[in-house]
């Protein structure tokens, strides 16, 4: 049997702010917006390559869901972007206004950043060491 974590929803605050944030800004691929019924969207955004998961970008509904907006990991960082080359996407995230939340480092497990979202929810940005790729 063959399993894999392809899909994971993010709340936001509004579909259009998020997707411009996701592939505008950090570079991911649409790969759905749709129109639903009442209003909502199936929006799905992947980073650029040939692995791992997607966001669902779900807009939130009720205050409990807006409640969750930002801080869906409690405040730990919840989410790891892998890259080939750390400096290459760092800088580029710089230039693109992405705030990061401290300066590069070298960790055992690679080269790490932790970055946020517009909506505060934090990102490794990691070039793992080659033998501890997952």
């Amino acid at each position: 049997m063959s399993q894999s974590l392809f899909l994971i929803t993010l709340v936001v605050d509004d579909y259009d702010r998020a997707k411009e944030f996701y592939c505008g800004t950090l570079g991911f691929v649409c790969l759905h917006d749709d129109l639903l019924p009442e209003g909502k969207r199936w929006v799905v955004v992947r980073p650029k390559g040939e692995d791992g998961a997607a966001f669902l970008l779900a807009r939130a509904a009720n205050d409990r869901q807006k409640s969750a907006i930002g801080n869906q990991t409690g405040g730990r960082v919840g989410f790891f972007l892998k890259t080939d080359d750390f400096a290459r996407d760092h800088a580029s995230m710089l230039g693109k206004g992405v705030r990061f939340l401290e300066q590069p480092r070298h960790e055992i497990y690679g080269t790490v950043a932790v970055f946020a979202d517009p909506y505060g929810n934090t990102f490794d940005l990691i070039e793992p060491v080659a033998d501890r790729t997952p």
